[in-house]
């Protein structure tokens, strides 16, 4: 295999994922229009690469506390991912799944959870389904991991394994709503093998 890291992504490969968030996210978008039956505006979606130490501010302070949503990703290629919100953000989400007044900030119960895992299971599969058009490898994400904390903490997880590869990474932010806009933030984390395969399935050499 050809040694590269992170810190070698050139600028057609951030173009590509450009294309992929833009991708995934309109797929996104649309499915939770439909479950939540509003009509959502969708911003063009931020590729940023990004230090570790960049990271965590580009997102939000380090003691905020964030959801985090985790999967593993199977297939073609293997590795993980995380889409991480804001707590007023997954408020907003799951409010409206539950009929509730958009207000209620209490803490998430059972319920309230799984409504997040199936969230994050549209939005993460929206990616996965976009990169796959892509690449046409098959790909397909393990049931979701759920983590409310600081954002610190949950940021560590990405941290630890982009650190086996190079010392950047790729964060793809993305908004949509209506009356309230939502951020999100969404990190793939292939195992080093699977990016000679995401780079040579996109005809791209390095």
């Amino acid at each position: 295999m050809a040694a590269y890291s992170l810190n070698e992504v050139n600028e057609m490969y951030v173009d590509v994922l450009k294309e992929i968030g833009n991708i995934g996210a309109g797929n996104a978008t649309t499915a939770i229009a439909s479950m939540l039956q509003l009509k959502l505006d969708m911003q063009v979606p931020k590729v940023q690469l990004l230090t570790f130490q960049e990271l965590g501010s580009a997102v939000c302070p380090e003691d905020e506390t964030i959801v985090g949503i985790y999967l593993e990703v199977q297939g073609d290629i293997e590795g993980s991912m995380m889409f991480l919100m804001h707590l007023d953000s997954a408020h907003f989400l799951v409010n409206r799944l539950m009929g509730r007044g958009d207000d209620y900030l209490g803490d998430f119960d059972e319920m309230d959870m799984s409504a997040l895992k199936e969230i994050g299971n549209i939005i993460a599969g929206s990616y996965l389904n976009a990169l796959s058009s892509m690449t046409r490898l098959t790909l397909s994400p393990s049931i979701p991991y759920i983590s409310i904390d600081m954002a610190a903490a949950i940021l560590s997880v990405p941290a630890i394994q982009f650190g086996q590869i190079g010392d950047n990474a790729l964060l793809i932010e993305t908004e949509f709503g209506d009356d309230v806009m939502i951020n999100g933030y969404f990190i793939l984390l292939p195992e080093l093998d699977s990016y000679e395969k995401i780079l040579k399935s996109l005809g791209i050499s390095m």
